[in-house]
């Protein structure tokens, strides 16, 4: 080992340390030449066997190579590290582009939802919500919905099995009592059980509007889903026409569906209405000439309406003589469907980011 030529280790030390360009590369040249085994380590372990007056000088040369190849790698590993220490922890360079994170966004249905809600508001309505377990009588009796109606059948309502004390919770009342009084409990099958909860508890004038969620035990297609959103509304008060509703309805569709759409009231029965519309919209689509969307009719179905029953403030203990009103109703899912384009409800529901990152 003596015999090694140190000036010929010097030259090839300055000739790897240039190729040196990686932190794991650096720390291999270091061990090779000053690590306990290394070259430096081999050389000074020489020094013993050397004849005495040779020591000194040798060992001397041995100490400046090892002081110099330390110098040499502590400068390289400033040139190594100092892009780590301006790029942050973990060597990530801040400088290139950084890795997005996806922004929260609300559901088409809420979108839809709170505008319908917002546009009702600025007319002075309240929004008001109820439970999703009602009573059968706020879900028909209360509602003028006959006992042989078809939608009180189980294949058009889930009805439920509970606890009598849950009954109780739930009625305020004992089991018993509360079966000879309200009925079975059941998922209401649509909004209006909160206008007979609204119209008990507070006295007219009313402006409600009440969103929600709904259930029917239907089969799950393009256009049907066993749970789906309502948007009812009603106003109760003396002297309320059948003119108040189109001039409400009138505003609401021309704020969803633009000022330049045309509208409809067709006949209808509902039990709970007399008289009863339902609300039809030039096609959005074709403006109104037809074409697939609207069944090449020119008009699509938007809403029922009608005058509130006077079967119905009776049961709410409104004189029928002294006080008017109306309601109406909307599915949210049909609305968005109209409003965007969409042909299959199911998409609402299925929790695709690519389809929920288009609103």
């Amino acid at each position: 080992m003596p015999n090694i030529d140190i000036d010929a280790v010097k030259a090839q030390i300055d000739a790897e340390i240039e190729k040196i360009n990686s932190a794991p590369a650096l720390e291999d040249f270091r061990i090779k030449y000053l690590g306990r085994k290394g070259i430096v380590a081999q050389l000074t372990a020489s020094i013993p066997n050397l004849i005495p007056h040779e020591r000194q000088a040798f060992g001397q040369k041995v100490n400046t190579l090892k002081n110099r190849i330390a110098s040499l790698v502590e400068e390289k590993q400033k040139t190594l590290v100092e892009p780590e220490r301006q790029a942050g922890a973990g060597g990530v360079d801040m400088g290139m582009p950084g890795i997005a994170q996806d922004l929260g966004r609300l559901h088409p249905l809420t979108q839809v939802i709170d505008e319908i809600c917002a546009i009702f508001m600025r007319m002075g309505f309240s929004i008001v919500e109820g439970p999703e377990i009602e009573t059968e009588h706020n879900n028909f009796t209360g509602l003028n919905i006959p006992l042989e109606h078809p939608s009180r059948d189980v294949f058009d309502t889930f009805y439920l099995k509970l606890a009598s004390e849950r009954v109780s919770q739930l009625t305020g009342s004992t089991g018993k009592l509360a079966n000879r009084q309200t009925g079975k409990l059941l998922l209401r099958s649509h909004t209006s059980p909160v206008q007979i909860r609204v119209m008990q508890s507070r006295k007219p004038p009313l402006a409600v509007v009440v969103p929600g969620r709904v259930y029917r035990p239907d089969a799950v297609d393009a256009s049907h889903s066993f749970m789906f959103h309502q948007i009812e509304g009603f106003m109760v008060d003396k002297n309320i026409a059948f003119s108040d509703l189109k001039g409400v309805l009138t505003i609401l569709a021309k704020a969803v569906f633009g000022k330049e759409i045309k509208m409809r009231f067709r006949p209808h029965f509902f039990p709970f209405t007399e008289p009863s519309a339902e609300v039809d919209i030039s096609c959005i689509i074709c403006k109104g000439k037809g074409c697939s969307v609207c069944g090449r009719k020119g008009w699509l179905e938007i809403l029922g309406s009608g005058m509130i029953h006077p079967n119905v403030f009776k049961n709410v203990g409104y004189g029928p003589k002294k006080y008017t009103g109306f309601a109406f109703g909307m599915g949210v899912e049909r609305i968005a469907m109209l409003k965007y384009g969409i042909n299959d409800i199911r998409l609402f529901f299925e929790n695709d980011m690519r389809f929920l990152k288009q609103f």
